[in-house]
């Protein structure tokens, strides 16, 4: 069943309005907002990157990015829960990779309610992935049965998931690194709750147990030798980095809404004008404006070239990098001009820095891209391209 035709940004901008009244609750009590993904439900926009034929509106990166800055502006937590959820969505359409009754599963679910996936991959002794070390979760195979025991880190939204993606090693004579798709509600399967995060808050961002949680064996995902390094898409890498820019992007717009308009109106008796009349609050805004400019500019056009199919490298990597930078040090320059009365809890500029320093925990963390990058220079070098 086709969706009407929305205009999700539209939508996404009076929810952001809306989930900001409470933004403030969710932070200080860590409470999870259920009730802002039933209005995303309402609104269309969980299905905003599915397949139109699939009940969804077909967006690209670049309707994504704009609907999750937006969705950030008002409560990042729920905006990094609903990127995730976007990702998987993305991964699902855009490669085909999925066993078609699985697709099936995750899409029918999504038509009818909240029904939130993500992946879960971090564990507590190897970290992510990303550091290259193989996953302590093993998936033994017994008679037409998978039983998986082990413990993921950092499940984002873990309360609403309906299911994880969990990427497991296989017991196999010749073992295999693969992802398998476990409902929230199997048998064996708990929450512990480790997530009390300075920033990002109402992620909960948990820690998921599993013990002999049985799923069938033709739920699982997708598969490939454990020694082999892990596969990655292009597109699909630039889709997830993008998205996570996309968040604190949108908290360093609201950190700006907020000390621009702080600053035009407070007016100090000493001076008799609005503080946004000295020289060096208008440097500090305007250097806000252009980091701000440059955010925008990056992610824009990393969406565009992703839409269009054009490669992208690792410019993903890079593009979050500097994206989250320009949010910390916004939201720091923020904090800095509205002074005293900017560490006030309730003004919200001090919740906007914890926030978006929060966006440097992601891997690969700023000092692997680095790597990263300067690895690919030096490989250019020696194959004599520039």
């Amino acid at each position: 069943m086709l969706q009407e035709a929305i205009d999700p940004l539209d939508r996404a901008r009076r929810l952001a309005k809306d989930f900001s009244e409470r933004a403030h609750h969710f932070d200080a009590s860590g409470e999870f907002p259920f009730e802002n993904f039933t209005r995303l439900y309402e609104a269309g926009l969980l299905g905003l990157v599915t397949a139109p034929e699939n009940g969804g509106h077909g967006g690209g990166l670049a309707d994504a990015q704009a609907v999750i800055s937006e969705i950030a502006r008002g409560e990042p937590s729920t905006a990094l829960v609903l990127a995730m959820h976007y990702n998987s969505h993305y991964t699902l359409r855009r490669f085909g990779k999925w066993p078609a009754h699985l697709a099936e599963r995750v899409l029918l679910a999504n038509r009818q309610g909240s029904a939130l996936i993500n992946a879960a991959q971090a564990e507590p002794r190897i970290g992510s992935p990303a550091h290259g070390a193989l996953p302590e979760t093993i998936a033994k195979r017994e008679g037409d049965s998978w039983r998986i025991s082990g413990r993921k880190t950092y499940v984002t939204g873990i309360p609403i998931l309906k299911w994880v993606s969990l990427l497991a090693l296989t017991d196999e004579a010749e073992p295999r690194l693969a992802s398998f798709l476990v409902p929230t509600d199997s048998p064996g399967f708990a929450v512990e709750k480790t997530w009390n995060a300075a920033g990002m808050h109402a992620t909960a961002s948990d820690d998921i147990i599993l013990e002999d949680v049985v799923i069938p064996l033709e739920d699982l995902i997708e598969a490939q030798p454990a020694s082999e390094p892990i596969r990655r898409e292009e597109h699909a890498t630039a889709f997830f980095f993008s998205l996570i820019g996309a968040v604190y992007h949108g908290v360093a717009l609201s950190a700006r809404d907020s000390v621009l308009a702080f600053c035009a109106r407070h007016a100090p008796a000493s001076l008799g004008a609005p503080i946004a009349t000295v020289p060096r609050i208008q440097d500090g805004l305007g250097e806000i404006e252009v980091r701000l400019a440059t955010n925008a500019r990056l992610l824009r056009s990393l969406g565009d070239d992703v839409d269009a199919g054009r490669p992208v490298g690792i410019d993903a990597m890079a593009v979050r990098h500097v994206v989250i930078d320009n949010a910390v040090a916004i939201t720091s320059l923020a904090l800095d001009l509205a002074g005293n009365p900017g560490l006030n809890r309730d003004f919200g500029l001090e919740r906007h820095h914890r926030d978006a320093i929060t966006g440097r925990s992601h891997a690969p963390q700023n000092h692997m891209v680095r790597a990263i990058a300067a690895k690919n220079a030096l490989s250019r070098l020696e194959a004599g391209r520039s």
